[in-house]
């Protein structure tokens, strides 16, 4: 077979039909497998489990509060969770302090709530915490309450306290108190736009129970 007639060959297998380019193989278009009737929420197919839990939104006079239900531990013995600092301090300095416990108090007398917190002069749980009491000036007064979350929410707000948390078996033995006079002077400047609190202000919050022997 001559050279002119071997291309002649092969000119036409190359364009004869059966040899035709292969083309990409194209996947059909994807479709949700579900469509909520909803069309601003999703469905998802998910296993569910009950699961109990401790944490619980309530309403609340200021920012919004987790109340943390704290358990009880071995011999019904509860935890409680407290901010801690010198007396001058918290009962003479800080100007917010006072404001801050009236509201609170006026907020759970309005849901009929029982009270959770208390304020203790002199604690005699401090001699659990020899960490914190050498660096505390004394008289010191602690902020007590079994809500957890308050208590963390109170230190942001008053900053220059000692925040910790313990074990008692009653009320009584998580308020007992060491006996002490508070003397406070006047001080050189009044820097708040309001008059100062009068002095034993903190009575109200002073656990009833508190013992002082």
């Amino acid at each position: 077979m001559s050279a002119l007639n071997l291309v002649s060959l092969g000119g036409q297998l190359l364009n004869s039909p059966t040899h035709k380019p292969l083309k990409p193989f194209l996947l059909p278009p994807t479709k949700p497998f579900f469509k909520s009737p909803n069309p601003i929420t999703t469905t998802t197919w998910k296993s569910t489990t009950t699961v109990r839990t401790a944490v619980a939104a309530v309403d609340s006079s200021g920012p919004t509060e987790k109340v943390v239900v704290e358990e009880e531990g071995g011999g019904g013995r509860k935890k409680y969770h407290f901010l801690v600092a010198n007396a001058k301090f918290m009962l003479d300095e800080e100007e917010h302090f006072q404001e801050q416990l009236a509201e609170r108090l006026r907020y759970y007398g309005e849901k009929n709530k029982e009270l959770d917190f208390w304020l203790v002069i002199e604690p005699k749980f401090l001699d659990k915490f020899p960490n914190i009491t050498k660096r505390l000036k004394r008289p010191a007064v602690a902020l007590v309450s079994t809500n957890a979350t308050w208590i963390t929410f109170m230190k942001l707000r008053l900053d220059r306290v000692l925040q910790e948390s313990f074990e008692a078996e009653s009320l009584e033995e998580a308020v007992a108190s060491n006996p002490v006079n508070l003397e406070f002077g006047k001080p050189e400047k009044w820097t708040a736009p309001y008059p100062k609190y009068e002095y034993g202000w903190w009575e109200t919050f002073l656990a009833p129970v508190a013992s002082k022997v």
